[in-house]
């Protein structure tokens, strides 16, 4: 399995099966593709690719309407990569391929580069200038080059259909269970270790802060996590927001790991937020916020058991 950062001659991955899409936070529909796509080739005893893109188009068309990612490049591939996929294509989005149309997006990137024996999407699936490629377009396209393709339904939980966009709405209520059912995982945020005041240290909880976070920040309150650094897990309260006990309005992730001791700073931590446990409060008193956090740690180690 391996990660390729553009299109270079003579790949490894021609004459497989292809699949194309963001792929932003492999979740359970993105996983469905995956595994007929794997399913697919290894029938036909040949490579399963997918073709991802950086930086998300939208951010080269339309900034100002950039969705939050659900994941980094990195988390993206492995994932990707954990169900199975041989080859990861990034493509360093650029305005040349945006203005392709349809059927020259398909002649140049499908047929001539990776000369696909066959193709797996899902029903959402749009290519070309202004996403004029529909799936039916796609279907002709295959049909008139004898290529296969399937068209995966939709996955639903509930009535509802699991789309990136979803998850995001989700994350944004505050709903972090929500948002892992939809994952088939807890939803994670990842960053580096940075120095903060060390007031959870001097109040008796030691707390780890986190910077360069490049994924979507829920809503602010404290959640139920498992923090993981290395191979390493502990359990931890998470306090993301500001903190009005003592007028800071700055927005920080702070997680106090549970049992732990030692130094992290400049090491990278991942929170697997598992339930949220309450809204950010403001405090009368010192005194109040350390009992509250005593009765948040006891919520946490329910919640993580």
């Amino acid at each position: 399995m391996s990660t390729h950062l553009g299109l270079h001659d003579s790949p490894p991955y021609r004459d497989g099966y292809l699949s194309i899409g963001n792929f932003d936070g492999v979740h359970l529909g993105h996983r469905a593709i995956l595994s007929k796509l794997v399913e697919k080739a290894r029938a036909a005893r040949t490579t399963s690719t997918v073709l991802t893109f950086d930086p998300h188009p939208i951010q080269l068309l339309r900034p100002e309407f950039l969705p939050p990612k659900l994941t980094t490049l990195e988390e993206k591939a492995e994932l990707i990569q954990s169900c199975g996929v041989d080859h990861v294509v990034v493509y360093p989005t650029d305005h040349s391929l945006l203005e392709l149309e349809p059927e020259s997006f398909f002649k140049q990137i499908v047929l001539n580069h990776f000369q696909a024996r066959g193709m797996v999407e899902g029903p959402n699936f749009y290519f070309g200038k202004n996403r004029a490629g529909t799936t039916e377009t796609l279907q002709q396209l295959c049909f008139e080059h004898q290529m296969s393709l399937e068209i995966v339904s939709p996955t639903l939980l509930g009535e509802l259909m699991v789309s990136s966009s979803e998850i995001r709405s989700n994350l944004k209520q505050g709903h972090v269970s929500l948002a892992a059912s939809q994952l088939g995982r807890p939803y994670a945020i990842s960053g580096v270790v940075i120095r903060g005041d060390e007031r959870g240290r001097m109040l008796g909880f030691p707390t780890a802060n986190l910077g360069e976070v490049e994924t979507q920040i829920p809503k602010p309150g404290v959640y139920a996590a498992i923090a993981r650094v290395g191979e390493k897990s502990w359990k931890a309260a998470i306090n993301i927001g500001p903190n009005p006990t003592f007028g800071i309005v700055v927005q920080k992730i702070e997680a106090h790991l549970l049992d732990f001791e030692g130094d992290l700073y400049g090491q990278k931590i991942c929170l697997d937020l598992i339930e949220r446990v309450r809204d950010v409060k403001s405090f009368e008193t010192v005194e109040e916020l350390k009992q509250q956090v005593r009765k948040d740690i006891e919520q946490v180690q329910k919640m993580t058991k």
